[in-house]
This record gives C-alpha cells, structure tokens and sequence, in this order.
C-alpha cells in the first residue's frame, strides 16, 4: 500500500481481523478511492495465555497495545 493509505491496526483474532476488514470495506464503499492497509498485531494479552488476564491488566491490555501503535 502506499503512503496515503488509512492505516487500521487490530489484533490477529478472528473476530477483530473480521470487524477490521468490515470497517475497511464500509470505507471503501463510501470513499471509493481510499486506500486502506490492515495492520495485524499481537499484543501481550495474546502472548500470556499462562496467566489470568487480572494479572497483566484485564480486558484493557487487548486495546492499550493497539492504542499505542496507531498514535
């Protein structure tokens, strides 16, 4: 992809490859010419499965990870 294109950062799971590529198709369908790049990532919350999420920040380090690289 080249240098203009909108840049969607998401994790590797299933369901948020899914959503991403939707938002993607959406907008493509409303701005015909958009080019738009998935970024697939995998964030510590993947990585340590051998640990209750509690333990490494909950629900929130899925999202922080993600957050982070887009800014």
């Amino acid at each position: 992809m080249g240098g203009d294109a909108l840049r969607i950062a998401t994790r590797e799971s299933p369901l948020a490859l899914w959503q991403a590529r939707h938002v993607a198709g959406r907008l493509r369908d409303v701005h015909g010419a958009l080019e738009v790049e998935l970024v697939p990532m995998t964030t510590e919350g993947d990585r340590r499965t051998d640990v209750p999420l509690s333990e490494i920040g909950g629900k929130g380090v899925f999202a922080k990870e993600v957050q982070t690289a887009a800014s």
